[in-house]
C-alpha cells in the first residue's frame, strides 16, 4: 500500500470514528443525529487532551460550547428579555407583552449542562423560555446559577433556592403581575434536578409562604447511589450523555477530587453507613417490568467511608431528591416528569414517578421512547429536530393545562 493509500485510509477511519455513533433504529433525522454526536465527541476528546496537557480544565473546554451558543438579552414583539439579579444571583427575566386582565403565570427555570456548563443565554434555552412566556403570558425567569468546578454544592442549589425565595415574596409577584396560585419550578437534566430539590426544600421553609403550584422535571438526574441502573447499562455509549460524562458531572458536582469520579465509575462509591438508602433507589421494586428485561438486580457494593465523609453532599437529599423520605414527598405539587427511551437518566426519573405516586401524588409522566438526553435542546438550526418542537409542545400544553 502506497502512502498516499495509507494516508487516505487512516484519514477515512478517523472521520467514520468521529461521525459514526450507534443510533437507535427508531430515532428519526438519523445522520443529523450523527453529526451533532460527532460535534460532541469531537469536543469531549479535545477536553481530555487539554486537561491532560495541563492547559484547561474538562469543563472548561465543554463551556466553549454555552459561549458559541450565547445570544444577548433580546426583546420581541411578543416578550421582553432582560438580564437583571435577584437576590444577587444572575437571571434572565421574560416578560410577556400581551396586556390580558388578570394575574400571570410565571415559570422559575433551572437549565441543564451537569452543573458545570451551559446558561440561560443558551440559544436553545433562551427560545424555550421566550417561547414559555409568549404561549402562556407567564413571567418566565431562567436563572443562571454558579457552576462547577469553581463551585460545588451546595453552592449551585443555593443559588436557584435563593432565587426563588426572593421570587416568592408577595411584594416581587406584585411587582411582575403574577397570581400566587399558579407558579412552576422546572428544569431540564441538573436543572430538575435542582426543580425538584427546591420543590423538596420549600415544603420545609417556615418564611416562605407562597406554595408551587407544579412542577416540571426534564429528564431530571435525581440519585447519586446507583449508577448502573439499567438506563446506564443500555445507554452507556449512547449520543449527547453517556455514562462516563454523568458521571464525570456528578462528581464534579462535588469536588473536583478524582477518587470520587473513579469510585462512582466503578459504582463503589456508596459507604456501608449509608446502606439504607438503598431502599429509595431500588429499581427492582420502582421500575416497570417491561424496563427491568434480562436486568438482574444485585445487592449494592460497598464503598470507603472516607468519600462520604469527605463529600457527604452525595448522600444529601438537596443533590439527590430521590433520597427524601415517603413522608416528605405526599405533601409535593402535581407533577410532571418527561424520560427519554435512550438516556442514562431515564430510570432515575422512571422511579422518581413510582415514589410520587405512591406518596399519592398526581403525576404527568411522559415517556419518549424515540428520544434521547436533551432532546428538547435541538429545535432551532443547525439542530433542528421534529422530536424536539414535539416534546417541547407536550410540556408546553401541560403547562398551559395545569398551571
Amino acid at each position: 500500500m502506497g502512502t498516499k493509500s495509507l494516508c487516505l485510509f487512516i484519514a477515512s477511519a478517523l472521520i467514520a470514528y468521529y461521525i459514526y455513533a450507534p443510533i437507535p433504529e427508531n430515532l428519526e433525522d438519523r445522520w443529523k443525529l450523527m453529526l451533532m454526536s460527532s460535534v460532541y465527541k469531537t469536543v469531549g476528546h479535545l477536553a481530555e487532551f487539554a486537561e491532560w496537557l495541563g492547559l484547561m480544565h474538562y469543563m472548561e473546554v465543554l463551556m466553549l460550547i454555552t459561549v458559541t451558543e450565547h445570544v444577548p438579552p433580546t426583546s420581541d414583539e411578543n416578550v421582553t428579555v432582560t438580564d437583571t439579579e435577584f437576590s444577587n444571583v444572575p437571571v434572565r427575566l421574560y416578560l410577556p407583552r400581551k396586556q390580558l386582565s388578570g394575574l400571570k403565570r410565571a415559570i422559575l427555570y433551572f437549565h441543564g449542562g451537569g452543573w458545570c456548563v451551559g446558561e440561560a443565554g443558551m440559544k436553545p434555552y433562551d427560545l424555550l423560555s421566550r417561547w414559555t412566556s409568549n404561549q402562556l403570558n407567564a413571567v418566565v425567569v431562567s436563572v443562571n446559577y454558579r457552576l462547577a468546578p469553581k463551585y460545588h454544592f451546595p453552592v449551585q442549589f443555593e443559588d436557584v433556592y435563593a432565587v426563588t425565595k426572593f421570587f416568592l415574596q408577595s411584594s416581587v409577584l406584585s411587582q411582575y403581575g403574577v397570581d400566587p396560585n399558579r407558579i412552576c419550578v422546572a428544569g431540564d437534566s441538573a436543572g430538575g434536578n435542582l426543580a425538584a430539590a427546591v420543590a423538596q426544600q420549600l415544603l420545609d421553609d417556615p418564611e416562605v409562604k407562597t406554595k408551587l403550584k407544579v412542577q416540571a422535571l426534564l429528564y431530571p438526574a435525581l440519585q447519586t447511589l446507583d449508577l448502573n441502573l439499567p438506563s446506564y447499562q443500555e445507554n452507556e455509549n449512547k449520543l449527547i450523555l453517556p455514562k462516563s460524562l454523568m458521571v464525570r458531572f456528578w462528581s464534579e458536582y462535588f469536588t473536583t477530587d478524582s477518587s470520587l469520579r473513579e469510585a462512582m465509575a466503578s459504582n463503589r462509591h456508596v459507604p456501608a453507613e449509608a446502606s439504607h438508602l438503598f431502599q429509595f433507589v431500588n429499581w427492582s421494586n420502582l421500575l416497570p417490568e417491561e424496563l427491568k428485561k434480562d436486568h438482574v438486580y444485585t445487592s449494592p457494593v460497598y464503598g470507603s467511608s472516607n468519600l462520604g465523609k469527605k463529600y457527604p453532599g452525595f448522600l444529601d437529599p438537596r443533590a439527590a431528591p430521590l433520597l427524601a423520605e415517603d413522608a416528605k414527598l405526599h405533601s409535593l405539587p402535581l407533577t410532571y416528569v418527561l424520560t427519554c427511551e435512550h438516556d442514562v437518566l431515564r430510570d432515575d426519573g422512571i422511579m422518581y414517578v413510582s415514589r410520587l405516586r405512591e406518596a399519592g401524588v398526581k403525576v404527568t409522566h411522559n415517556h419518549a421512547e424515540d428520544a434521547f438526553h436533551g432532546a428538547l435542546a435541538f429545535i432551532s438550526s443547525p439542530a433542528n429536530l421534529a422530536v424536539g418542537h414535539r416534546l417541547l409542545n407536550h410540556y408546553i400544553n401541560w403547562l398551559n393545562d395545569n398551571l
